[in-house]
């Protein structure tokens, strides 16, 4: 179904209206919105040099000893030339076991040459451009991808609901304490490792459903890691206390925080739209959910815990929500669904809303923790609007750009020299990065993904390739 259709602000003003998705408003005029993004944004003692992100992007392009690879420093030479002073780097396993492709990026002794020589490219690119990379911020996030780990999963706990998304059966073994305690040193020795390379920031991923994401919401878990709000931060505070201890106060620690899980979706084979699967009340599981009924977010817990976040030396905060894998359309309202996934159950203004909402809830809540925003995509050209006006009213502190960015790197330039975005760039959301990132069938086990419609240089022929695979794989007749 198509759901964006409209040639102007006002129209798209006037459908939000009629949606009550009361949280989506729009600063209507270009140089006020080129201003508003220019704006400087304080990060601990480092000062970003204006309000826009590019969010952590996989590619699923390394090598498969984890090196970044051709299409990786392509991205981020387009990313570096983009003008975005936030360069958050995508998901960085911290072992081997930890990945959740076989060309995931993973930062270890062999690897952390080309990490440097890949960041110094990005700073490069940037500084022939833009003259300074003292206001640019490149987050390394340093992440375990837990339950979509390759090629053996690794839960932190057991929800009935999510296992059946997932494929886990009940009685499938859980990561013990020992080895989580065992894990958080290999996020100190990347962490190092990434400090080695030239990152002054990292990132301790928790959110889409990974390692750290699931423990926040095992309220289930027995032991030190589960259970209470202060046994599932655990690892966390751990981490971030043995950073601080190894690494001093130079460093700036980030997070992507996933601040509402929601439940497992499955596709209505009668409509082909997306539906919940059954799920148990109360919900046993989940962060910043609600127990009673876990469709909508509970962000006691998320406060509590954010407050616990900026004590132990979080100075930036990421905000994201849902699971690409088995509710995407929370995490990133789309258009069109990845090929074999059910259609959007909600207008995606409301999901978009959703994003709006929560993310303007929590910054509005700790004003002087800044908070990347995400939830933008669907807007297209319009996405800049909603953010300056996000960002004039106390709703957010950066805004942060993901799909989007891969169709159209030069987003934040034509924002910030120009007050609006070229509607033939903008990313569409017809979901074929999603497309390759889920096809396995690529002779090194991964597709790399990219956006074909609008970077037909780079993935035209991969998506050409990976569709020729596919149709290879169909028996004959279907």
């Amino acid at each position: 179904m198509r759901h964006f259709h409209y040639s102007s602000l006002s129209e798209l003003a006037s459908s939000v209206a009629g949606l009550g998705a009361a949280h989506i408003l729009f600063e209507p005029g270009a140089e006020r919105v080129r201003s508003i993004l220019a704006r400087p944004v304080p990060v601990g003692e480092f000062t970003l040099g204006n309000s826009v992100a590019i969010h952590p992007m996989e590619g699923c392009d390394g090598t498969l000893d984890g090196r970044p690879d051709e299409l990786t420093f392509r991205r981020y030479r387009r990313f570096g030339a983009g003008g975005a002073k936030l360069v958050w780097f995508e998901a960085t396993a911290v072992c081997r076991e930890g990945r959740a492709n076989p060309r995931q990026l993973w930062l270890h002794e062999g690897s952390v040459r080309e990490f440097a020589r890949l960041l110094e490219e990005l700073r490069r690119v940037h500084r022939e451009r833009y003259g300074n990379t003292g206001d640019l911020l490149e987050p390394l996030q340093l992440t375990h991808s837990g339950r979509y780990s390759h090629p053996a999963r690794i839960i932190a706990c057991h929800s009935p609901a999510v296992d059946r998304k997932t494929g886990v059966a009940a009685d499938y073994p859980i990561i013990s304490d020992g080895e989580l305690e065992r894990l958080e040193d290999q996020y100190i020795e990347a962490a190092k490792l990434g400090v080695a390379a030239g990152f002054r920031a990292v990132d301790i991923k928790a959110t889409h459903g990974y390692l750290l994401s699931e423990l926040l919401g095992a309220k289930n878990r027995s032991g030190n890691y589960g259970g209470s709000l202060e046994n599932r931060t655990r690892f966390i505070r751990n981490v971030t206390g043995k950073l601080r201890a190894a690494l001093g106060r130079d460093l700036i620690l980030c997070m992507r925080l996933g601040v509402y899980e929601g439940v497992p979706y499955m596709r209505d084979p009668a409509t082909g739209v997306g539906v919940p699967m059954e799920y148990p009340l109360p919900y046993p599981t989940g962060f910043g959910v609600d127990p009673a009924n876990p469709l909508r977010e509970d962000l006691g817990e998320v406060r509590q815990a954010i407050s616990w976040f900026r004590e132990w030396g979080i100075q930036l905060l990421n905000v994201s929500m849902g699971s690409p894998y088995f509710n995407p359309h929370v995490g990133r309202p789309f258009e069109t669904p990845d090929q074999g996934n059910y259609e959007e159950p909600e207008h995606p203004l409301l999901g978009v809303d959703r994003h709006f909402r929560i993310a303007g809830e929590l910054q509005r809540a700790f004003p002087d923790l800044p908070m990347v925003g995400t939830g933008y995509s669907w807007l297209q050209k319009y996405a800049i609007n909603a953010a300056a006006r996000n960002i004039v009213d106390g709703n957010i502190r950066i805004f942060g750009l993901g799909r989007g960015s891969l169709a159209y790197p030069e987003f934040a330039r034509d924002a910030l020299e120009k007050g609006e975005l070229d509607e033939r760039r903008v990313c569409k959301t017809l979901s074929y990065c999603t497309y390759l990132m889920r096809r396995k069938d690529n002779e090194l086990g991964q597709w790399p993904t990219g956006c074909p419609p609008f970077d037909k240089e780079g993935y035209g022929e991969i998506m050409k390739a990976a569709r020729a695979k596919a149709r290879e794989a169909k028996p004959p007749g279907s």
